[in-house]
């Protein structure tokens, strides 16, 4: 059996990423191939509820090696699923009280081995729309600033992330109101 394709798809809150993976999912399936969406977030707080934690916000607020360890387990479990793509959702960066660390620093990109990186993007306005609208999270409070900030840090970290690992990083921008568009472009990049 051919090595599984796993494609990193990255994009801040807002972006309207989970819509755009439905749409590719749904392509995908239409092509009878095997697929698995994997949200990396998701998975380090199905660890960390096991040592306690109970609010998958609070993750970010963990110390740095903490979430180190909670990176690599995830890691590892993405890393052994087989199906023929593997599309994982997460952050290019956590906004820490240290700063902006990685969401895929170089010991996970080694276990992970990436095909493909996406970085989904908007247009400031709209993320900081969405995000406004949205109460089924306990996000940080924002300003348009800090969006704008955010899409570069973003962009900086999946490019390094290329560079580490030499597989190509595809931008989309995700009008509003154009996500077959967008996902289109998406599933064309990866010759799905």
């Amino acid at each position: 059996m051919a090595e599984s394709k796993k494609i990193v798809l990255v994009g801040i809150p807002g972006v309207g990423k989970t819509t755009l993976l439905s749409k590719i999912v749904d392509h995908i399936k239409d092509h009878q191939k095997s697929i698995s969406v994997v949200s990396y977030g998701t998975l380090m707080f199905e660890v960390a509820k096991e040592n306690g934690l109970n609010d998958r916000d609070e993750l970010r607020k963990l110390p740095i090696g903490k979430q180190q360890e909670l990176q690599k387990v995830a890691a590892e479990k993405i890393a052994a699923h087989t199906e023929e793509i593997v599309i994982i959702d997460t952050h290019a960066f956590i906004s820490s009280p240290e700063g902006y660390y990685p969401g895929l620093p170089e010991h996970v990109l080694k276990i992970i081995k990436p095909s493909n990186f996406v970085s989904v993007s908007a247009k400031p306005e709209e993320i900081y729309s969405r995000r406004m609208s949205d109460d089924t999270r306990n996000r940080d409070k924002i300003t348009l600033a800090n969006v704008k900030k955010e899409l570069d840090v973003q962009s900086g970290m999946i490019s390094a992330c290329a560079v580490i690992t030499g597989s190509p990083v595809k931008y989309i921008l995700n009008r509003e109101g154009k996500v077959d568009e967008a996902a289109n472009k998406i599933i064309n990049s990866l010759g799905l």
